[in-house]
């Protein structure tokens, strides 16, 4: 943890170095040993990586059922509630088909979802029904008819208890057990269990998002991920206790987090530094006194990070020139934390700064717009004289020729 003027840093020290080369170069064989033994290197990499056999990838149902039994009804109650609002904001995402028509012409735009998808649901440091809800709910409000979730086994071989019930709570029936850069070689090429996807989304460590980077020509993916990232930017009225504890919130995600305030009050970063000195924190932590908001904004915009929580007196006017953020948390009470798991917008964000040119998970990811035009003879007639003159200055002549076949100009081959 530094305690700095803004300035004195830069956002490469800031950022942890999340070097892909050397996981590219480890998830290679293992993607392509996947891909061309299926099953069995499947079963290979899980007893090797995670220290279980499995004969069955597949989840039963009677599994999904025994996990709604181990779990409290408080947590069953608190997900539904989670889901209903995760829905509900995803549902507004949702756009229209449209057409116009002028002197019989008719052009439009056609939306269709993608037909199968994969989501991938980390383990390890914990376990994450609220990704669950998170990668699959937009995919289902799209209408994607096959959402498949994959996620690492524990030594018991059995996928986490509360991510089986996050699964039952959506809708999700195909669930497999397997994790890592071999589970997401599985979703890409598929295997005799995994029937193959068009498209992967979720979070994962290093080895995940290099396997995703591998298969990306094979399938699309979602965004680039790496280490949980917040950008507190604060005036001197903010609750030091409220900044340190969300600060210490997105420090244990993951050793690698970066946790940044930034602050226009010497008195508000010492204190917050001097509340966080008593934990300790393993994550890359820095507090940063600007000299004006103007510098604290572009600094935001140039960090570009995943989370961007705002508690300035009037957040509006700097909100409206916030450029780069994975999702925005503005006043005291809208911590990071309602955006991890309830108040409905999703938690599959940019992070390393592609929140310059990415956006988080939406139900666009799981959409394809398609485009229609429809022409009668008189469009075609009206038109043709521009159509041909742009396809001969390109050297197409065929072009040009199909739509003197059609209307009354003179042809090339007359």
């Amino acid at each position: 943890m530094r305690l700095l003027k803004l300035g004195e840093i830069d956002i490469e020290e800031i950022r942890s170095k999340v070097i892909l080369d050397k996981a590219l170069s480890k998830v290679k064989p293992i993607v392509e040993d996947v891909r061309k033994k299926g099953d069995s290197a499947l079963r290979y990499y899980t007893k090797k990586f995670d220290g279980v056999e499995i004969d069955n990838f597949r989840v039963s149902e009677d599994e999904v059922e025994q996990a709604f039994k181990t779990i409290k009804p408080e947590i069953t109650e608190a997900l539904n509630e989670a889901y209903k609002n995760i829905r509900e904001f995803h549902e507004r995402q949702l756009p229209e088909e449209w057409d116009y028509e002028k002197n019989g012409l008719k052009l439009g735009q056609l939306i269709r979802p993608l037909q199968r998808v994969g989501c991938y649901i980390p383990g390890g440091r914990a376990s994450y029904p609220s990704t669950v809800l998170m990668a699959t709910i937009p995919a289902k409000v799209a209408g994607v008819k096959e959402i498949v979730c994959v996620s690492p086994p524990n030594k018991s071989g059995r996928v986490n208890d509360l991510v089986l019930v996050a699964c039952k709570i959506v809708g999700v029936k195909e669930i497999y057990k397997v994790g890592g850069a071999q589970a997401i070689a599985a979703l890409a090429y598929g295997t005799e269990s995994i029937a193959k996807v068009q498209k992967i989304v979720g979070p994962g460590n290093i080895y995940v998002t290099a396997a995703k980077q591998l298969v990306s020509l094979e399938v699309a993916i979602d965004l680039p991920a790496g280490p949980s990232e917040v950008l507190i930017v604060a005036e001197e009225h903010a609750n030091p206790e409220f900044i340190a504890f969300d600060l210490l919130a997105q420090a244990e995600h993951d050793p690698n987090a970066c946790c940044v305030l930034v602050t226009t009050s010497e008195k508000l970063a010492k204190e917050v530094y001097g509340r966080l000195l008593s934990y300790k924190i393993e994550a890359n932590c820095f507090i940063l006194i600007a000299e004006n908001l103007e510098d604290a904004l572009n600094f935001t915009n140039e960090f570009a990070p995943e989370h961007l929580e705002l508690i300035l007196k009037n957040p509006t006017d700097f909100l409206e020139r916030v450029k780069n953020a994975g999702s925005v948390f503005i006043g005291e009470y809208s911590p990071v934390a309602c955006g991890d798991y309830a108040s409905g917008t999703n938690h599959i964000l940019p992070t390393l700064g592609y929140a310059k040119t990415f956006s988080g998970l939406t139900v666009y990811d799981f959409l394809k717009f398609i485009s229609f035009q429809s022409l009668d003879k008189k469009a075609l007639e009206k038109l043709g004289k521009t159509i041909i003159t742009l396809a001969e200055a390109e050297g197409l002549k065929m072009h040009a020729e199909s739509i003197r076949k059609r209307v009354n100009y003179p042809s090339l081959t007359q």
